[in-house]
């Protein structure tokens, strides 16, 4: 028999059709006139919420964050260079935007911690991600066996460290093993081979 969840998360599977899909455009409509991070009071996804650490109680909110699509570009230079190596049509980014939307609520809410994001819509200009914030000062979280990990001081500014879920695929941190032998300790390593 399935769960609660399990029936969120096939509605989610497909975001464009059901439901979800015929509430999609109307969210976006409102979402697109918000600031840029949005406190909001509940997950839109709560199965997916759930399973990356959100609870709700005191100590823990969901802020909506909306950032630009695309990838990088660099201004055309004017003469003596190698044209080969301008780069103009396509550069690849150093980080991932689901990245930049956790670094963006931690800036907002600079006394909690970033906990998780996951991915809720995006249209042809921008994607928008909900990300999971964890106060590590809050009494409730200091006594949750589950969470209370976040208020030693080793996890301070995870997200701009890259070590969130995110922060570690985009570091090449996310498998062991054969493959994987250039990305330890970190991504600058062995000359930049990791990537």
């Amino acid at each position: 028999m399935k769960s609660f969840y399990g029936y969120i998360s096939d509605a989610w599977s497909s975001p464009r059709e059901g439901y979800v899909g015929a509430l999609r455009q109307d969210r976006l409509k409102a979402w697109r006139q918000e600031s840029t991070v949005q406190k909001i009071d509940r997950p839109t996804r709560l199965d997916r919420a759930r399973a990356l650490g959100y609870k709700a109680k005191q100590g823990i909110i969901v802020a909506r964050v909306k950032v630009r699509r695309g990838g990088r570009k660099k201004s055309r230079y004017e003469r003596n260079r190698k044209t080969s190596k301008m780069g103009v049509n396509s550069m690849s980014m150093a980080k991932s935007i689901q990245r930049i939307a956790e670094e963006r609520a931690g800036r907002r809410f600079r006394n909690m911690e970033v906990l998780n994001s996951y991915w809720v819509a995006e249209d042809g200009r921008q994607k928008f991600y909900e990300v999971i914030l964890v106060d590590p000062c809050s009494t409730s979280i200091m006594s949750d066996k589950d969470l209370n990990w976040v208020c030693n001081d080793v996890h301070r500014g995870r997200a701009v460290r890259g070590k969130t879920s995110a922060g570690r695929k985009g570091r090449g941190q996310r498998h062991k093993g054969s493959g994987t032998e250039k990305t330890r300790p970190g991504i600058r390593a062995h000359d930049g081979k990791g990537k």
